[in-house]
């Protein structure tokens, strides 16, 4: 199964490159659909369907069908590769390589490769995601929620604490990102009308 995942990592970089480094608009707004639907079978084989769902709905759906609209409305489906081949052949068809920008991901790379290499392995049994207590017996955030939502938040039920309770503003905060992308939507789609 190893090998499934590490295809579906591959795939997925050699996309975000692709996506990063074309010119030609279309060719990159097709290539991130599928690559997010990689990513969405990747939460799927991290046990996580409800994101993956999530991922393949609005990546590979919605935010294609966005960006595809946008294109149209600003500058036409028209193609900046054919230009780009008229100008030096089948390299010019891919932007020049920002250095900086490289840095600063290869230097992001680094620690995020690190804190992945040193998590549980998936469905260990005392991973701290799924057990009440650590090894010296202190509790564990999911323990925490499980054994004292009821005194810290007032509400038996464990789910509406966290999200009430504990993540109110991030709940907040989503849902004005939610109403900022649909006035987005509107303006895209010309439907000034509605507003």
């Amino acid at each position: 199964m190893i090998w499934l995942e590490l295809a579906l990592i591959a795939f997925v970089l050699l996309g975000a490159l692709f996506v990063a480094f074309a010119r030609d608009v279309v060719g990159a707004i097709v290539t991130f659909a599928g690559l997010t639907l990689g990513i969405a079978v990747i939460w799927v084989l991290l046990a996580a369907p409800d994101v993956a769902l999530i991922e393949a709905a609005v990546g590979a759906g919605v935010i294609s069908v966005l960006f595809m609209i946008t294109v149209k409305k600003t500058t036409g489906l028209a193609s900046s590769a054919a230009d780009a081949d008229e100008d030096g052949g089948r390299l010019a068809a891919f932007r020049s390589l920002n250095l900086p920008a490289l840095l600063i991901v290869g230097a992001l790379a680094v620690p995020l490769g690190y804190t992945f290499l040193s998590l549980d392995p998936i469905g260990a049994a005392d991973a701290p995601a799924v057990s009440s207590t650590y090894a010296d017996g202190e509790l564990t955030p999911y323990g925490y929620y499980m054994e004292e939502t009821l005194e810290d938040a007032g509400f038996p039920n464990a789910v509406v604490a966290v999200l009430v309770v504990y993540r109110g503003l991030d709940t907040l905060g989503e849902l004005i990102v939610a109403f900022a992308a649909a006035v987005s939507i509107l303006i895209v789609l010309g439907r000034e009308d509605i507003l």
